[in-house]
C-alpha cells in the first residue's frame, strides 16, 4: 500500500492483555502506521527539517514519523510508554546494523519527555505531538501533560507541532467511531469516552502550554485497507476502540466494526475511508 493512504501514535486505554498489546502494536506499525504518513510529510517539509534539527517526538510510538526525520538528517529522540511500540521503534532505528540515514545520536526513550533530558544537550528545535487529539475524552489534557515536561527540553522559537483529527464531516472514520461510542455507552463522560472533534482543541491546548501559534494547516489522510479484515485490524490498534472493548467485549466490537465498514468496502474487496487532519505550528516564547 501507498504512503498516501495514518498518532498517530494512539491512545492506550482499557484493560488489554499483554499478549494483545503485542499484537496490537504490530498492527499498528504494519498497518495503521503509515496512514498518516501525508501528516508526517507536510510538517517536516513546512519546517524543513534536516542536518540542523534536533527533533523530540512525543508518542513516538513504533517509530515512523521519527525515521523519516532521521532520513532527512534530523537527530531524533523518540519518548513512549508502551514498551510493545518501542521494541518495534528500536527495530527501526536502532537495529545492529544501524541504516546508514539514521545519525548515531538517536535515541529511544521508555517513560515521560522529563526522561529524556540530559544534562548539558543542546535543546530540541522541533517538538512534535502526532497523535491526533480531538476524538477522546481527556487527551487534550493529557497531551498538555506531556507539553509542561517537554516544552522546557526546547529552545526559544523552537516549533512545537500538535496534530488532530479534521470536522467529522471530513472524516470518514467519524462514523465507524460514532458506532464505538454506542457501544460504550455506558462510560461516556469519562476519561477515553469518544466526543466531537472541536475545531479549536489544538488552539487551546498550545495556549494552556504557554505556546504562540505560528500557523497551521490540513492534510488529506485517507484510511485504506487491503480488505475489511485489515480495516478491523489497524482501527482497533489506535486504542480509540478501547472503552466499547471494556464496555462490550472484542467479539461484539469486532461485528459492530465490520458492519460500519461496509459502506466504504469496494468491489474488489479494498476498504478506502478519506479523511482529513490538521495541525498546527506553535512556537516557545
Amino acid at each position: 500500500m501507498t504512503p498516501t493512504l495514518v498518532r498517530q501514535h494512539p491512545p492506550r486505554t482499557g484493560a488489554v492483555p499483554r499478549a494483545d498489546l503485542r499484537a496490537r502494536a504490530r498492527d499498528w506499525s504494519e498497518i495503521q502506521e503509515r496512514m498518516l504518513v501525508p501528516l508526517y510529510e507536510a510538517v517536516y517539509e513546512r519546517l524543513d527539517v534536516g542536518p540542523t534539527t534536533r527533533l523530540l517526538g512525543l508518542g513516538c510510538g513504533s517509530g515512523l514519523a521519527l525515521l523519516m526525520a532521521a532520513s532527512r538528517g534530523a537527530a531524533v529522540t523518540g519518548v513512549d510508554t508502551c514498551a510493545d511500540r518501542l521494541a518495534l521503534a528500536r527495530e527501526r532505528l536502532l537495529p545492529d546494523e544501524r541504516d546508514a540515514r539514521v545519525r548515531d545520536d538517536t535515541r529511544i526513550v521508555r517513560g515521560s519527555p522529563g526522561e529524556a533530558a540530559r544534562p548539558g544537550a543542546p535543546a530540541y528545535t522541533v517538538v512534535t505531538a502526532f497523535e491526533p487529539i480531538g476524538c477522546l475524552a481527556g487527551d487534550a489534557e493529557r497531551l498538555g501533560d506531556l507539553l509542561a515536561e517537554a516544552v522546557p527540553l526546547a529552545g526559544r522559537g523552537a516549533a512545537v507541532v500538535l496534530a488532530g483529527w479534521g470536522p467529522p464531516e471530513r472524516c470518514a472514520t467519524a462514523s465507524v467511531l460514532r458506532v464505538a461510542a454506542g457501544l460504550a455507552e455506558p462510560l461516556r463522560g469519562g476519561t477515553g469516552a469518544w466526543r466531537p472533534t472541536d475545531r479549536d482543541d489544538l488552539e487551546r491546548v498550545a495556549a494552556r502550554a504557554g505556546l504562540r501559534p505560528d500557523g497551521s494547516g490540513r492534510v488529506a489522510c485517507p484510511f485504506g485497507y487491503a480488505d475489511a479484515d485489515s480495516a478491523v485490524r489497524g482501527l482497533k490498534s489506535t486504542g480509540l476502540f478501547d472503552p466499547a472493548v471494556t464496555a462490550t467485549d472484542r467479539a461484539q466490537v469486532d461485528k459492530e466494526l465490520a458492519e460500519a465498514l461496509h459502506p466504504y468496502r469496494r468491489q474488489d474487496g479494498t476498504v478506502w475511508m478519506p479523511n482529513v487532519f490538521r495541525y498546527l505550528v506553535a512556537r516557545v516564547p
